[in-house]
């Protein structure tokens, strides 16, 4: 039996930090000409002195704002970018060093990029990178009939891919990062822009992925749902360093404290009455939101079921969203235990 101590993490990032000179000038064309000659440069952290590890099998969330680091962090994970300065090691290896074992053992799935050829089906994709990884042709065929079982691309793979829907390009270009079975994924909005069905689809998937193979999962994304169906952990960056890591559960208890009540009522009650008993969220004639303190849950429940024409309650976090607003409005690290 492998003591699960002596296992090293997949992905150790270690006091990474990469900058950016660029180019600064002001507008018009006296500015533009004098740039020929003299330029002026800024220096931009896109992540400074970021730390973490994530151990084998692990699904966990990466956070921020926009510009916060998370795509570049994914890059030199990838070895598409190299370190300005610290360490990164993913499955034992340099990144930065594109050696040909790690490049089996990884991908980069980016949602605003594609790697489908445009005017062509996606099965001739599926075909070069059969190619480009050098995949034997039995073990090809099994996994591609997996990938189309699972993301039901039967219908879709055959035509050209600029015929396709956004959703079912995005169900092929998930297919064609992960051919050649990837231990590590980096997703980086695998989701954005598509529906609510297409983005259940795609979290079963990655959740079935992660199951079946024991890959590591670091995905980043704008939709909260995606995160808090995926990942029991999050890493949060802001500016570029780090301002959490840990349960997602945990942050969210810090963060916000407080329950939600959600009530169906049966018919209209008073804002005034409502707001006797805690904060009014939402109310309209068949639901009201509650906010209420921990301690105060079982009083006020007991309250609304003996006052008010109650046909359906239940009991909710705050959303993600207003508990990631709250932390980056606070700029803050919050206290944690170290992640498990």
């Amino acid at each position: 039996m492998v003591d699960c101590a002596t296992v090293p993490p997949v992905v150790e990032v270690d006091k990474l930090s990469k900058r950016y000179r660029v180019h600064q000038r002001k507008e018009g064309l006296a500015a533009a000409i004098g740039s020929l000659f003299h330029r002026r440069y800024e220096t931009v952290h896109a992540v400074e002195e970021l730390s973490f590890a994530i151990d084998g099998g692990e699904r966990v969330g990466f956070l921020g704002p926009n510009g916060a680091g998370k795509t570049t962090t994914l890059k030199v994970l990838a070895g598409l970018l190299h370190p300005s300065a610290g360490a990164v090691r993913v499955a034992g290896r340099v990144p930065q060093a594109r050696e040909r074992d790690f490049l089996r053992q990884i991908t980069l799935v980016m949602g605003q990029k594609q790697q489908l050829l445009w005017d062509l089906p996606p099965v001739e994709t599926f075909a070069l990178n059969r190619a480009v990884y050098d995949i034997p042709r039995a073990q090809f065929d099994e996994t591609l009939a997996e990938l189309v079982d699972l993301l039901d691309l039967a219908g879709i793979m055959r035509k050209p891919t600029r015929q396709l829907s956004l959703g079912e390009r995005m169900k092929c270009e998930l297919a064609a990062a992960l051919l050649h079975r990837p231990r590590v994924l980096f997703l980086d909005e695998p989701t954005i822009g598509l529906d609510v069905s297409m983005q259940l689809t795609v979290r079963n998937f990655v959740r079935g992925y992660n199951e079946r193979f024991g890959a590591t999962v670091l995905l980043t994304s704008h939709y909260m749902d995606d995160v808090a169906a995926l990942c029991p952990r999050v890493v949060v960056i802001d500016k570029g360093r780090l301002r959490y890591d840990g349960r997602l559960a945990d942050l969210v208890k810090t963060m916000r404290p407080e329950k939600r009540i959600v009530a169906g009522l049966g018919a209209p009650v008073a804002r005034t009455d409502l707001e006797r008993l805690a904060r009014v969220v939402e109310l309209g004639e068949a639901k009201a939101v509650l906010q209420v303190a921990q301690g105060a849950l079982r009083e006020t429940m007991t309250a609304l079921l003996g006052r008010f024409p109650i046909v359906d309650l239940t009991v909710e976090d705050p959303p993600l969203e207003e508990v990631m607003q709250e932390l980056f409005a606070g700029r803050r690290e919050v206290e944690q235990e170290p992640a498990q």
